[in-house]
């Protein structure tokens, strides 16, 4: 045993003990015979830092992973970080503006080695703050996107996919971000809303005999405008529809259509239609029979005027940037009279989320997974139960999702990332292989080809991380009992760009579902429950509340705020709270050391025939049993705070108190004996065992008190977990000891609302007709009584009391404090008179403001809600004081 400090210091056992684990080897899967046990991390993006939310996420992850571990699972917890083809190009671009270079003074590969040079000296950074959170990862094989292996992998999924007709090229509709020039996800673009116009446009019909009016928010776009919609419905437009318009500016004829997407509701009834720069619009032009490759397209890469293939743009328009040319375009709709009027109007507008630019519907060549055909299995595999999704509430979401999916745009316009697979014939031929090789074979001799210059887009290569990781597809995971993983946790808000795809090419290639449960956490967000932004000046740096609190006191955070379902609202001062219950803990621990309680010698529980020890025994075995249950149901709250009430509330609280009179004897001198020796055994099996139950939760203190308690033959990280054996429950034991607790609990309270002096010390009475019970229980717990509850003599009587006394009641059994002599009762008496009245005019005043509708409309919300819980707090403190009252009869 080795004493422990007086203070705990999280942050110097936080750094000794990871560089331990790491260093012995304790995280990786070496369990030979053991039943192995698998999760993937999501894969940072390597460019990244940690944030609370990845501090929630690998909280949770390595909570079941240490868990794991210790029921005598082969533990594999996978780590690695995304290449991130977006974001890091624009890290290394950004070092090259500031040494005033750009990207395209280099070749390709002159580019992609300098990222890669890059990845070597800076990347990564986030992989050491994992650490810090004590993330117990499989570091030795630790994976990146771009490694040889999982490139393998990537070709071969592209290839396959492609030679099954899964994967194509066509010519579609993109979220184009004009600022990076690629096509990006729906997950990149963030929709702010921002004040703008609504242009009210009248379009000539080409006959000259009226006019029709369209409204948009944005007239440049008119200028590839290939038809105007009403609805089938509308009688106001059935004699135009086919009618020609002849557009203002171009003169382009264009026809008058139906579809059921002009809403008669709305406006005129009237849409225009740009099926090459907005989405709907490119649903109502397939429908109108207008193919791909017809649709006009009116701006390039960067966003600015290009000329239409019918050539009828103005010259003077072409390469202009879209914004201005909105300008001048408005300013010549109006000088031809087509300009009706104008109105403000608050439009949501699509931004990308790293270049800050708004988002174009382009037109464009690219690659596109068959996403509907692979959705169908991901659909069943939730119906059957093969995987199950926690909370069950997001099956109907994902359902909606999958079962309307569109295709899975996979191309993007970078130079950092998995090259695409294709090389191009002068002929127009495609031919798809897993090396320029086996392509040139497949062209045949002499024929040029040229590699397709795009990338794939990240999700494309993080769908294949549950298998990838593994080593597919030359080691077979399945067999290796890797594949499919035991669960995956995510955040909810990447279920369709990462699980869902990950559930699609999982089944497709294994045959197999990737993950037997999916778990999807909600957001960290501010104290107020605004979500946490940079521009709102409110987001919470992980790494700073370790310094202040330690990384257990921030898991524990995290695991008694993760309730399913919900979001967690950011408090420090709960994190704060945890940072004592630490403390708590390690106080526990040094008292055990000066009672001579250390290690104990065996995983089951010692013989016990003290009463309080059979108890605590017996409720350490009903914790397991409840951890257990909150584990497996992946309840991390409820888990958190059944072993949070026992060590606080049973353990240190209560059990430590009460066998002070059997530990310790008179002048200071340990208490020696039978009883004694049974209570230092117990009492050290039980730490032990709460180590243990904490470990995954807060593994720092833990491990560094497992360590100090005595000589150990293994680290607490690969100890035992504790069996639930409902052998040792003891109902007998537990009723007396709670019995025991509540009477000293009304005695203390008694004595607290009575102002009796900290100092005194009282009788207990009890009346003999109680039943032989109470007289044993009482003498069997008298040191006890006189120790927790300041109780001098405690006896039994036939007989009334002389002069007043306080009353309390346990398990309808009366009990007496006589107090004639102690205090003074009749002041007594007034004060809580007086005290009451204060109480209940304060309560009655709050519910007459709570009564009135004028005040719960008007007034703030977080005031009618002070209101509120004062209100309940005057309320609580009236009773409280009124049931003191009655106690001195």
């Amino acid at each position: 045993m080795s004493e422990l400090p007086k203070t705990f210091d999280p942050a110097e056992i936080e750094s000794r003990w990871y560089v331990h684990w790491e260093t012995k080897g304790l995280f990786a899967p070496d369990r030979p015979g053991a039943d192995p046990w698998t999760l993937v991390n999501p894969p940072p993006n390597v460019t990244g830092s940690l944030h609370i939310g990845h501090a929630l996420d690998n909280t949770l992850q390595d909570i079941l992973v240490r868990h794991a571990r210790l029921k005598g699972k082969d533990a594999r917890w996978v780590v690695g970080t995304d290449h991130a083809g977006i974001a890091t190009q624009m890290v290394v671009e950004r070092q090259l503006n500031a040494k005033q270079q750009k990207r395209t003074d280099f070749t390709r590969e002159e580019f992609i080695a300098k990222v890669w040079e890059w990845k070597e000296e800076s990347g990564g950074e986030i992989t050491q703050q994992l650490r810090r959170l004590g993330c117990s990862m499989d570091w030795a094989n630790e994976r990146f996107t771009m490694d040889p292996g999982f490139s393998k992998a990537v070709l071969k999924v592209f290839v396959e996919l492609y030679r099954q007709k899964l994967l194509y090229r066509d010519k579609r509709l993109v979220n184009w971000d004009p600022g990076l020039g690629t096509a990006i996800s729906d997950l990149e673009v963030e929709t702010t809303e921002v004040n703008g116009k609504f242009w009210h446009l009248r379009y000539p019909l080409a006959d000259g005999s009226g006019f029709i009016e369209v409204a948009t928010t944005r007239p440049e776009t008119m200028l590839a405008d290939m038809a105007v919609a009403v609805h089938p419905t509308d009688e106001r437009y059935a004699a135009l529809v086919g009618k020609q318009i002849k557009l203002p500016i171009t003169g382009r004829l264009i026809p008058i259509i139906t579809d059921e997407h002009a809403d008669p509701e709305l406006g005129s009834g009237t849409v225009k239609i740009t099926p090459g720069h907005d989405f709907n619009d490119f649903e109502v032009g397939k429908r109108a029979g207008f193919k791909a490759g017809e649709m006009l397209n009116m701006l390039d890469a960067k966003a600015a005027i290009t000329q239409t293939a019918d050539g009828l743009i103005p010259l003077d328009l072409i390469g202009m940037d879209r914004f201005e040319a909105r300008q001048r375009i408005v300013a010549m709709l109006e000088e031809d009279g087509a300009l009706v009027r104008v109105e403000d109007r608050v439009i949501a507008t699509p931004y990308g989320d790293r270049s800050g630019v708004v988002i174009e519907p382009w037109l464009t060549d690219q690659w596109y997974v068959d996403a509907a055909t692979l959705a169908k299995p991901a659909i069943e595999a939730v119906r059957s139960g093969a995987t199950k999704i926690v909370p069950k509430s997001w099956e109907k979401t994902y359902f909606n999702w999958m079962e309307n999916i569109q295709p899975w745009c996979v191309s993007r316009q970078l130079w950092w990332g998995h090259r695409i697979p294709a090389w191009f014939a002068e002929d127009g031929s495609i031919f798809v292989a897993e090396s320029e090789a086996e392509a040139q074979a497949e062209a045949g001799e002499g024929v040029a080809l040229t590699q397709d210059s795009d990338v794939l887009d990240t999700w494309f290569s993080s769908a294949l991380w549950p298998f990838a990781t593994m080593g597919w597809p030359d080691a077979d995971v399945k067999a290796a009992g890797r594949y499919p993983n035991d669960v995956l946790i995510s955040g909810f808000d990447i279920l369709f760009f990462w699980d869902a795809r990950m559930m699609m090419q999982g089944l497709h290639f294994l045959g197999e579902v990737p993950f037997k449960t999916l778990y999807l956490h909600g957001l960290v967000r501010a104290a107020d429950g605004q979500k946490m932004s940079k521009s709102k000046g409110n987001v919470v740096n992980p790494l700073g509340l370790i310094d202040s609190y330690g990384a257990d006191a921030l898991r524990f955070f995290m695991a008694a705020m993760e309730s399913q379902g919900r979001d967690i609202k950011m408090d420090e001062r709960r994190i704060e709270g945890y940072r004592n219950f630490a403390t708590k803990l390690w106080n526990a621990a040094r008292f055990a050391q000066s009672n001579g309680i250390g290690a104990s010698t065996t995983i089951e529980p010692p013989k016990a025939d003290l009463v309080v020890n059979r108890w605590i025994v017996a409720e350490t075995v009903a914790t397991v049993q409840a951890l257990d249950l909150a584990l497996a149901d992946l309840r991390f709250d409820e888990a958190a705070n059944t072993i949070y009430q026992f060590v606080w509330s049973r353990f240190c609280d209560w059990y430590l108190e009460l066998i002070k009179p059997v530990l310790q004897g008179e002048g200071g001198v340990p208490a020696t004996g039978l009883g004694a020796d049974e209570t230092r055994a117990v009492a050290g099996w039980v730490l032990d065992q709460i180590l243990v139950m904490l470990h995954p939760f807060m593994p720092f203190i833990t491990e560094e008190l497992w360590s100090k308690m005595g000589s150990r033959d293994h680290e607490l990280i690969v100890a035992k977990w504790p069996m639930a054996d409902a052998r040792a429950l003891d109902p007998a034991a537990a009723q007396e000891i709670d019995w025991l607790i509540r009477l000293v609990s009304e005695i203390r309270t008694a004595r607290t609302e009575l102002n009796v002096p900290p100092g005194a010390k009282v009788d207990l009475v009890a009346w003999a007709d109680a039943g032989p019970e109470v007289g044993v229980r009482l003498q069997r717990n008298a040191a006890v009584l006189q120790r927790l509850a300041r109780v001098q003599e405690i006896r039994l009587t036939n007989q009334g009391l002389a002069g007043a006394a306080a009353q309390l009641v346990v398990d309808g059994v009366t009990f007496a404090l006589p107090l004639e002599g102690i205090i003074d009762l009749e002041a007594e008496r007034a004060r809580l008179t007086k005290a009451i009245g204060a109480a209940e005019k304060e309560r009655d005043g709050l519910a007459g403001r709570l009564n009135n509708p004028s005040f719960v409309e008007r007034a703030k919300p977080e005031a009618v809600e002070k209101a509120r819980a004062d209100h309940a707090e005057k309320a609580a403190e009236a009773e409280r004081l009124s049931a003191a009252l009655a106690r001195l009869g």
